[in-house]
């Protein structure tokens, strides 16, 4: 018996600003209906300015006279660490919200849950592994000390493909580096961040040291990106919303964090495990449907094994289930609304008047209350279709053909974006070649889509700025600031 159903009614979600729950100024609701089956599932505030500087100045005062910044990083570990048991707890219920709002499959977003504890677990224990330099090489005059401060009052955009996962790579290192922050989740997938304001507000995080605004982005998100008491942004997103993000910078020359888009090509050499890659590939196509900034979109392939390979992808594509994202045997579930799946199946219809071939899928399927797209494989593709040059975000691959190692190279390295690649070989030579020489900044040799909060990550060329996760993660939050202590009488300039 399936444990998880849709509620009776929609969930509701307030606000949540300087340690308080709140309707917001404008008393007005937004409504969230279930990609996967067009029924109302929540409701939470459609946020004004009002709500925005409120917000903001919340996040301002916390920082610059609350107790978050100048606590020990053992007394902030401690706090982490307790909101991390309570996702932990909250697992399944985060799950089904995640589940309900998005469209993804309830055990992605159950195991997505889950594997959010862990970053906040890592975040908890890298907070006390924050640490500056000492200079004792300066001549017996001079003592000189690096120090890390944490950068102040960071403004955080997330997007609704992982609205929960997404954070979690952010949150918490921002709070292990000592910062305050004020988030602003998509207006669609805003419910699984305003639960984790409960499990903040229990863990004992000060009011104030973490702000949810929910609403449209012209809105609420628009004044982060102008304040002047922000210090930085983190924004997972469009390339077109990173932009925006650049310009808006400007007015205050503040940091940027950015996430962008993606065009991630899968390379297969004719050596690899033509089995591993195949469901390698069809995995990272088809994971959350497509709607995943690194999953590959791009079949970059040996052309003496491209038929034979395809013909097998092809196989392994037509067996992913697509269907209810509440059945648990569901391995792709809905697109993110109407619009979107029109837009996806848009893309693959231009390919074919430019006289790209559908292998298998192209089409709407599955109950029509829900947005369903088959998982689409398309050979015969053009250099200048936008299947391959433009991101499609859903659960379609474009075959493109190689014959040398140089080649591949090229065609890997033929986007604007460079946020992440897949290598399929058996030559550990030319994997870690081609890993150094692949412009992404995440490289995956015979997997993909494999992650750990220990490393890195972010993005080449027009895929982003900074890196999130690791060390790097809580470093990215933090200025450095260089102190010269002089130890000696010092000979006056002035006689």
């Amino acid at each position: 018996m399936n444990p998880f159903s849709l509620p009776a009614a929609p969930r509701r979600f307030q606000m949540y600003i300087g340690g308080q729950f709140t309707d917001g100024a404008s008393g007005q609701l937004m409504t969230r209906h279930s990609p996967g089956h067009g029924a109302a599932v929540a409701q939470w505030p459609s946020g004004v300015g009002e709500d925005a500087q409120a917000a903001i100045a919340a996040a301002r005062e916390a920082f610059d006279n609350g107790p978050w910044p100048s606590l020990s990083a053992g007394a902030r570990a401690a706090r982490l660490f307790k909101v991390a048991d309570l996702i932990e707890r909250h697992a399944q219920e985060l799950g089904l919200i995640e589940c309900l709002e998005t469209g993804k499959p309830i055990t992605q977003a159950i195991g997505e849950i889950r594997g959010a504890v862990d970053v906040w677990r890592f975040a908890a224990g890298a907070a006390r592994v924050m640490r500056g330099e000492a200079y004792n090489n300066l001549g017996d005059r001079v003592l000189a000390i690096v120090l890390r401060e944490p950068i102040g009052v960071v403004g955080v955009i997330t997007p609704w493909n992982f609205p929960f996962f997404i954070l979690a790579e952010r949150l918490p290192f921002i709070l292990a580096a000592g910062c305050t922050a004020v988030v602003k989740p998509s207006e669609a997938t805003s419910g699984s961040t305003l639960k984790l304001c409960a499990l903040l507000h229990a863990a004992g995080i000060p009011p104030g040291v973490v702000n949810v605004v929910t609403g449209r982005g012209p809105v609420v998100g628009q004044p982060l990106l102008d304040s002047d008491r922000i210090d930085m942004l983190s924004v997972t997103g469009s390339t077109t919303t990173g932009r925006k993000a650049i310009e808006a910078s400007a007015g205050n020359i503040k940091k940027l964090g950015l996430e962008l888009g993606g065009k991630n090509p899968h390379i297969v050499f004719a050596d690899a495990d033509l089995d591993d890659a195949a469901d390698g590939v069809a995995f990272g196509m088809a994971f959350n449907a497509g709607q995943c900034c690194v999953g590959g979109s791009r079949l970059v392939v040996q052309r003496s094994i491209a038929e034979a390979f395809t013909a097998k992808l092809a196989q392994k594509i037509r067996r992913i289930r697509v269907g209810d994202p509440l059945d648990a045997q569901t391995q792709v579930g809905a697109l993110f609304d109407e619009a979107h799946m029109h837009k996806v199946l848009g893309y693959v219809q231009e390919g074919v008047r430019m006289g790209a071939h559908v292998v298998c899928g192209g089409a709407r399927t599955g109950d029509h209350a829900g947005y369903f797209v088959q998982p689409t494989l398309l050979t015969n593709v053009r250099p200048a279709t936008p299947l391959l040059r433009e991101e499609i975000f859903g659960p379609v691959l474009a075959v493109v053909p190689f014959d040398g190692y140089e080649e591949a190279i090229t065609i890997a390295n033929d986007s604007a974006f460079g946020l992440a690649a897949s290598i399929w070989t058996k030559d550990l030579s030319q994997a870690l070649r081609a890993t150094r020489q692949v412009r992404a900044g995440r490289v995956w040799v015979n997997t993909t889509l494999d992650n750990g909060p220990e490393t890195p990550l972010g993005g080449m060329k027009q895929s982003g700025l900074g890196r999130e996760a690791g060390l790097s993660g809580i470093e990215e939050y933090t200025e450095v600031k260089t102190a010269h202590i002089h130890l000696q009488a010092r000979t006056h300039w002035i006689a």
